[in-house]
């Protein structure tokens, strides 16, 4: 075992080795409570005619085996410490552009997720993946990942009563002094002040301190003994195989602009934590990332096994650099995430207690997290910062994550071309302008 991680090599052990998984799952273990609750959209009260809401206990084991799916394959194929799961922003565009807004049942939207770990998979291995990665212009690529900071953070205010809606303005300031917004509010304070504090796992501490602040106060029924904290694992039924039992829905041009945009985001969340965490783990050779195919594979073939499932888009998680601070330096890192993951499968009964006033600072604190990529943006550029700005904005101001990705890719080219930097331009951004300009011609 060590000498296939090369832990003489990278100068670590099991010990080391052990800690570091342990701290990535406690980083990212929220994923686990907040991905049912984004994906059965808790708190929405009405869905669109003709859909139905997804079982929260099947998308609690999907995303768990999910997880540990494609950190078992980051760990044993491409050997990076690098943990994977259910994405961020890719889950919110699921439910609340792909179900909520489209009213795209979540089966044929899983069938989605499905079509894009498939293509995912045929450009890994062929090799277009990097190229279509590079033909984005980088600072769209920093627009997208933090139009979908301020779009989740959205979600996560509404969720917790503090922005209310309003017929004359659209949205307003909710009444503060509401017990279960309170509870949110003494949820979001705790929880930066434990990710201030430099606490390893802030964001999941915090849900667990605002349950238990929830159960104090009466606001959320206490489990019920030992067996409202342990209990067997929920079926993946009502899920399992839906995604393949749908693909003929998905040929639709709705369906065509969630694949994109399954892919689009999916394309950057991977790429640049890869490129994050190895530098920060010292495993950048001459400027070059070892056995890249093989950890893009890992997020691709995870993506299919998650869509079948039952859950959205599982993706590299940022979240394993709080592993490799702790120590972690090989694959082994990411073996013992994975079996974190499924240990917290026998925890399912917990998800009662896990109410949206508890995730909605989890959402928050993402979407902060999330929106730092602004500071790459090139705003002194007129024709950069128009599209960028666009992308951004619109993301929560139409409640949907591609449409800001169709306004601020059909501009770059317009603004870029009136500039005269032309050939600065890809043809896939050529292509791209199009297949958004007639998504909203037929929207419309």
């Amino acid at each position: 075992m060590k000498k296939f991680f090369k832990f003489n090599e990278l100068g670590t052990n099991y010990r080391t080795e052990f800690i570091a998984g342990l701290t990535t799952f406690l980083s990212m273990a929220y994923i686990l409570f907040v991905n049912p609750s984004v994906l059965a959209l808790d708190g929405v009260e009405q869905l669109p005619e003709g859909v139905s809401r997804i079982d929260k206990g099947a998308v609690f084991t999907a995303t768990a085996i999910a997880a540990a799916i494609g950190s078992l394959i980051m760990g044993l194929l491409a050997k990076y410490p690098i943990a994977l799961a259910p994405g961020m922003g890719l889950n919110a565009f699921f439910a609340y552009t792909v179900v909520l807004t489209y009213g795209i049942n979540w089966d044929v939207a899983l069938a989605g997720v499905f079509v894009s770990g498939l293509i995912f998979i045929i450009l890994t291995i062929s090799g277009i993946r990097e190229k279509i990665i590079n033909a984005i212009p980088s600072n769209l690529k920093m627009a997208v990942g933090a139009g979908i900071g301020l779009f989740i953070a959205f979600i996560g205010f509404q969720n917790s009563g503090i922005i209310k809606s309003n017929p004359d303005t659209l949205v307003q300031l909710g009444p503060l002094g509401e017990s279960t917004t309170m509870l949110a509010i003494f949820g979001l304070v705790v929880s930066i002040i434990l990710l201030a504090a430099g606490v390893k796992g802030g964001i999941f501490f915090g849900m667990i301190l605002t349950s238990i602040a929830g159960i104090v106060t009466g606001l959320i029924d206490p489990p019920s003994g030992l067996n409202g904290i342990v209990g067997s694992v929920p079926s993946v039924a009502p899920t399992f195989g839906e995604a393949i039992a749908h693909l003929p829905e998905v040929l639709t041009l709705d369906m065509l602009v969630v694949i994109l945009t399954f892919l689009f985001v999916d394309f950057f969340d991977t790429a640049g934590t890869l490129v994050a965490v190895a530098t920060q783990a010292g495993l950048v050779k001459d400027n070059k990332i070892p056995n890249a195919s093989r950890a893009l594979f890992a997020d691709s073939a995870a993506t299919v096994a998650g869509s079948v499932l039952g859950t959205s888009t599982t993706t590299s998680y940022i979240e394993s650099s709080a592993g490799v601070g702790a120590g972690g330096r090989t694959g082994f890192t990411a073996v013992v995430t994975a079996g974190f993951f499924l240990l917290a499968l026998i925890f399912s009964p917990l998800l009662s207690v896990v109410t949206q006033e508890v995730t909605a600072p989890a959402l928050i604190i993402v979407g902060v997290l999330m929106s730092a990529s602004l500071k790459n943006i090139d705003w002194d550029q007129f024709e950069i910062a128009v599209p960028a700005f666009l992308t951004v904005i619109a993301m929560p101001l139409t409640y949907s994550i591609a449409t800001g990705i169709a306004i601020g890719f059909i501009f770059y080219p317009i603004t870029m071309i009136v500039k005269g930097r032309i050939k600065e331009i890809h043809p896939v951004m050529y292509f791209l302008f199009i297949v958004f300009v007639l998504y909203f011609v037929f929207l419309g």
